[in-house]
């Protein structure tokens, strides 16, 4: 089976309803020094949960991504792991242009933006599928296919990855969300963009334009059709 298979293969499939919600809200990441850990996520940006210490044989230390619904910990006999060996830790980005220029404003160390070949050859660094990097987006722009990494002092492995429009069933298609004015604000870009296209094919102003726009906005994250 080759990945459009596997992609249209998950995309399909409904599953039956759960009686109990199941919310990942918590990965946990090895690190060697807690607090030359804390100095870098407090670096990037990320809310400081807790640090919680115990004695002198354990701490535990939460961070939050900006409009993340997860949060990572990290800290002293949190984890049995080797410290740097969490790899291919998504964060899933509406532009990745500005999420890494933000990153490397706060000096962190960002790998120039790329998009996945066809070779499933090499290294993950911290790519997964083990695919050689091409470098750029996404010649086509699609969604999920463009991509940024960055590790944190340890060597745990990020990846920045953008998407704009999901796939059928990723989303509840009862609505949409916007977890901050950053992601909103580029939704409402793609979507003016999108309607000014639209008038242009009709030759005319559109005086519902907000009814297309809030289609647009909903569909782009439930994966339904787009209008047009």
């Amino acid at each position: 089976m080759n990945d459009t298979q596997v992609l249209s293969a998950t995309a399909t499939h409904t599953p039956r309803s759960q009686a109990v919600d199941m919310k990942l809200e918590v990965v946990v990441i090895p690190v060697a020094d807690v607090d030359r850990a804390k100095s870098f996520y407090n670096g990037l940006g990320w809310r400081l949960d807790s640090d919680f210490i115990a004695g002198d044989d354990w701490r535990v230390i939460q961070f939050t991504p900006p409009g993340s619904g997860c949060s990572v910990i990290f800290g002293k006999n949190v984890t049995a792991a080797a410290p740097g060996s969490a790899q291919g830790l998504y964060l899933i980005v509406s532009d990745i242009g500005a999420a890494r220029d933000e990153l490397l404003l706060r000096g962190v160390k960002v790998s120039e933006v790329f998009h996945a070949g066809e070779e499933h050859t090499g290294t993950d660094e911290p790519y997964l599928f083990g695919r050689v990097r091409v470098t750029g987006r996404d010649p086509e722009n699609r969604t999920y296919r463009t991509y940024a990494s960055f590790s944190d002092p340890d060597g745990n492995g990020w990846l920045l990855q953008e998407v704009v429009e999901r796939l059928p069933g990723r989303v509840d298609t009862n609505g949409a969300t916007f977890t901050s004015p950053a992601d909103l604000a580029a939704a409402l870009r793609r979507v003016a963009a999108a309607h000014g296209e639209h008038e242009t094919r009709t030759g005319q102003h559109d005086e519902g334009w907000p009814d297309w726009y809030a289609e647009y906005m909903v569909a782009e994250q439930t994966g339904k059709p787009l209008p047009t």
